[in-house]
């Protein structure tokens, strides 16, 4: 059955006139994704009772008065803080497994099938308004709410749950009915959705489950630094990592071969990916969770951080008939979301676009994305093969690892096409020298690289508690600065404060080198010249290395030094 237009609704009700929602209408217009109760409710047009009211109308649903209510310790323990806060919602009622929930979104029916997904409920929705639940969450939540530690000291006071647990702890063949009903106990579910929760709302791009011999692990890499939560109990290593492999549909019985594998969540209304990796070792098995959060990422190369100059010439480079350009730095250094906001720059109806990647991160509207599966040998260099046969104008190869690979992109740069790819070296001289290493005969390197751009990324100064400060000095010995020289530079970092965590640092900005392969450089490579030699040539020709492009970022405010020395290298 089809949903009633709320603007409708709104007219039916009494609550506007025709004319009022014409004028809405082209409001709206000028607000993209802003939601028309909402503008009503900003104009004046409606109250939020009036907009609660409509809303209900429109999905079939009761209106709740929560100011009327007040919810038991038992009821506000069925959600937690951080998933109340992240959905807004209260619980209202408790009855025969069905869980009644209060929102002001009911039209966001994503939050019904995530909470029963999460909690094991059955969930019905009333509506409030927007003010109430404010309030609601703001009473209830914010001075009671369970955290992690709380949830780990319930579960080390729970010996049930324990003498479970240890019937686990051999090595030999296990009970999968009863592992699987460990690993679906209440308490196993309610510390890993609030451990996932919590990463999705910090920006997490890390879970790390670690298994000591006296001790279990969990660490969250924000902003690319892991910090280490309260640790759970020891005996529910095994019951935790079941239940992200059962989660993953993984093998639960198989502990002694890694194994591989993703979960789909939604989450406040966005996908998330989970891509997960299971290794044996000597005290259990270790698990790693890439947090993949589509709704985080920006693929607009606007805002990935270039300086001006180094835009403009990257643009210039991309926008090349044929050629390869190739994105170099370590794992995690933002590499996949600059060649994925490059292709959505250029995704034109007129040009196809195919990609090859391992695995694919990112889907992108109107792009032919492959993803890599070497189980079935359907490698870089097959499925490169492969594209050359669909009538590809740009191409993304996700790594170039061996010279079969680094041979058909070549060949596909030869034959009229721009290839994108990326490559693990230290800095954009460094991935001549790769190249040639890997086999790739010098003259085809001269014919078809335009450009190298290495990168980097360095935590942000936390804006609300930045300061000036001094560099210790080994800092000014790591950035080659002489102290009487320290009064020309400025030097900032983030005291701490709750906005950051009291890390000091809050989200992260890239560094970039962009070396545009000029015909210097062509005839260097030709002649065998050094690393050291050509990023001076590439320097003379207006290239910003990566450690000046951290001395600017320092000396603004951005970042800090400790950064800088921390993610670049001196041009020795």
């Amino acid at each position: 059955m089809a949903i009633r237009r709320i603007g409708q609704i709104l007219v039916d009700l009494g609550y506007i006139t025709d004319e009022n929602l014409e004028l809405l209408l082209e409001e709206q217009q000028q607000q993209p994704g802003e939601l028309l109760g909402k503008i009503a409710e900003e104009m004046g047009l409606i109250t939020d009772d009036q907009l609660a009211q409509a809303l209900a109308e429109q999905m079939a649903m009761h209106v709740i008065n929560l100011s009327d209510f007040s919810p038991g310790p038992d009821l506000l323990e069925k959600i937690s803080e951080t998933m109340a806060q992240l959905y807004q919602v209260v619980p209202v009622r408790f009855e025969d497994n069905r869980l009644t929930i209060a929102t002001a979104s009911p039209q966001n029916l994503s939050v019904q099938d995530e909470l029963r997904t999460f909690l094991g409920y059955e969930i019905e929705m009333v509506v409030a308004t927007d003010r109430d639940l404010r309030t609601a969450l703001d009473r209830y939540y914010n001075a009671a709410g369970d955290t992690v530690g709380s949830i780990i000291t319930e579960l080390e006071s729970d010996d049930e749950l324990r003498a479970q647990a240890e019937a686990f702890s051999g090595d030999g063949p296990i009970d999968l009915t009863g592992a699987e009903a460990l690993a679906d106990s209440a308490p196993v579910r309610k510390l890993l959705n609030m451990v996932l929760l919590l990463a999705i709302k910090d920006h997490a791009s890390d879970v790390h489950f670690e298994p000591f011999e006296d001790e279990f692990r969990i660490r969250i890499k924000s902003d690319g630094v892991l910090y280490e939560m309260v640790p759970p109990p020891r005996h529910l290593a095994f019951a935790i990592t079941t239940r992200i492999k059962v989660m993953a549909n993984l093998d639960i019985a198989e502990r002694r071969l890694p194994q591989d594998g993703r979960i789909e969540l939604t989450v406040g209304g966005h996908p998330v990916d989970l891509r997960i990796s299971v290794l044996p070792t000597m005290f259990g098995e270790s698990v790693v969770m890439r947090v993949l959060d589509r709704s985080v990422v920006s693929l607009d190369l606007g805002n990935v951080g270039m300086d001006e100059p180094t835009m403009a010439s990257f643009r210039e480079v991309i926008s090349l008939p044929n050629g390869i350009v190739l994105v170099t730095g370590p794992t995690g250094s933002g590499k996949t979301t600059t060649l994925y906001s490059a292709l959505s720059e250029l995704n034109q109806i007129e040009d196809k676009l195919i990609t090859t990647e391992d695995p694919v991160e990112y889907d992108i509207d109107g792009i032919v994305q492959i993803p890599i599966d070497a189980d079935i040998d359907v490698t870089f260099a097959a499925c490169l093969r492969a594209i050359l046969r669909q009538d590809p104008d740009k191409i993304l190869v996700g790594e170039i690892r061996d010279i079969e690979t680094a041979e058909i992109a070549v060949q596909a740069s030869l034959t009229g096409h721009i290839v994108f790819s990326t490559l693990h070296t230290n800095d954009a001289p460094g991935t001549i020298t790769r190249l040639k290493d890997m086999g790739v005969p010098t003259f085809l390197i001269t014919a078809t690289v335009e450009a190298i751009l290495a990168q980097r990324l360095v935590r942000r100064v936390c804006v609300q508690c930045r300061e000036e400060t001094e560099p210790t000095k080994e800092i000014l010995y790591d950035l080659q600065i002489e102290p009487k020289d320290m009064h020309k530079h400025s030097f900032y970092r983030g005291r701490g404060c709750d906005i950051c965590n009291n890390t000091g640092y809050k989200g992260r900005v890239g560094l970039f080198e962009l070396m545009i392969m000029t015909d210097k450089l062509r005839d260097m490579v030709m002649r065998n010249a050094s690393t050291d030699e050509m990023r001076e040539a590439a320097q003379a020709n207006g290239m910003v290395t990566l450690r000046d492009a951290g001395f600017s970022f320092m000396h603004d405010g951005t970042t800090t030094a400790d950064e800088v020395v921390r993610e670049t290298i001196l041009e020795a």
